[in-house]
């Protein structure tokens, strides 16, 4: 979807009194904006990057935007404070301009045209209303808002305090164990690596089986620009070895892809989600592309 130059004028703005150029580089690149950071001053580069990801046809604008706006919009300061006023202000010209547009911004990082809300966006209105954050009711919204916020969860860990040692994300270890940590808490039996059965001569290792909800979780790093084309075949391999696993009924890819290597991310999701059904079993695939 096209973001109006002025939507992104009025974001841009905003987020610029927010961050330096470093922070909200940080913030725009893990919130999946596309090509490099725009060569320009402070108060444009912001709103020139928003409009580019809303003219890039293989890049999911609103969701670029939500990301970018969710610290901003879902975080305020104490109550009755200065900065409490001066963060309502902003957060409201964002909503202006968002219904300007025909948008609206949900928790979570979520923005969509009018009349789309989310399915759960009735129960996270509550809960904001009283001052309370939302809570997932179902192990998918939990596993939606957890996989989505991986790249943000990554980030104060990459981008520490001076003097501390910053951790990075650089193989499929490193994002399984930031998965598995942020799930922890929310899910009691957690199984990582377990074997799948045989399939064409071989099994593999699940990256996490939750077999109380029938469900793995298989993660993906692109390493460079010749994986980002094999990725696809890889999953596509995986997903016949869960499909012959009695306990896994819905499996989650997960492909973390830092440097923006695929190509052509909704074709390679439209290829591979949707019930995939045999005679040794059916399983129901979600791709995430982050």
């Amino acid at each position: 979807m096209r973001l109006s130059k002025s939507l992104c004028a009025v974001v841009g703005e905003i987020l610029a009194s927010t961050g330096s150029h470093p922070t909200l580089d940080a913030l725009f690149i893990s919130a999946g904006a596309p090509c490099d950071p725009p060569a320009l001053a402070h108060h444009s580069k912001w709103k020139e990057w928003l409009f580019r990801a809303g003219q890039d046809p293989n890049v999911d604008s609103l969701a670029v935007l939500g990301n970018v706006l969710e610290e901003l919009m879902d975080l305020h300061p104490e109550l009755g404070t200065p900065e409490f006023s001066s963060w309502r202000e902003r957060r409201e010209r964002i909503e202006a301009a968002l219904e300007d547009n025909g948008l609206r911004y949900y928790r979570f990082g979520r923005v969509l045209p009018q009349g789309y809300a989310p399915q759960h966006a009735p129960i996270a209105a509550t809960h904001e209303a009283a001052g309370s954050p939302a809570k997932p009711t179902s192990v998918e919204e939990l596993l939606e808002i957890v996989v989505r916020g991986l790249r943000r969860a990554m980030h104060p860990l990459t981008h520490r305090r001076k003097g501390v040692q910053p951790l990075s994300f650089g193989n499929e270890y490193d994002v399984q164990d930031l998965l598995h940590a942020m799930l922890r808490p929310w899910i009691s039996d957690i199984r990582p690596e377990e074997f799948t059965p045989s399939y064409a001569g071989s099994s593999t290792r699940m990256d996490f089986l939750l077999p109380i909800h029938a469900l793995v979780i298989e993660t993906k790093i692109v390493r460079d620009r010749a994986h980002a084309k094999k990725i696809g075949d890889e999953l596509i391999i995986d997903i016949e070895h869960y499909r012959r696993h009695p306990e896994c009924k819905s499996l989650w890819c997960v492909i973390y892809d830092p440097e923006h290597l695929i190509t052509n991310a909704p074709g390679l999701k439209a290829d591979l989600e949707g019930t995939r059904s045999s005679k040794d079993g059916d399983v129901v695939v979600k791709v995430f592309v982050l």
